[in-house]
């Protein structure tokens, strides 16, 4: 499973250097959707390839 962490806070509920889970991943018509779960599953980020790259680190 992917590992993500946020490198800048987001939307402002969302705060840097929390990890999260890739649970999804899909794409229509050249649109990339991602589904990001907390590692307490505390929260749900559902955003866009251009966002999850300018916001999110993937960590291993």
């Amino acid at each position: 499973m992917k590992k993500y962490k946020l490198i800048k806070n987001f939307r402002g509920q969302y705060k840097k250097g929390t990890t999260y889970f890739l649970i999804s991943e899909s794409e229509f018509i050249g649109v990339k959707e991602f589904v990001l779960q907390t590692k307490n599953l505390d929260g749900k980020i559902i955003l866009s390839e251009k966002e999850l790259k300018g916001h999110f680190r993937q960590i291993y």
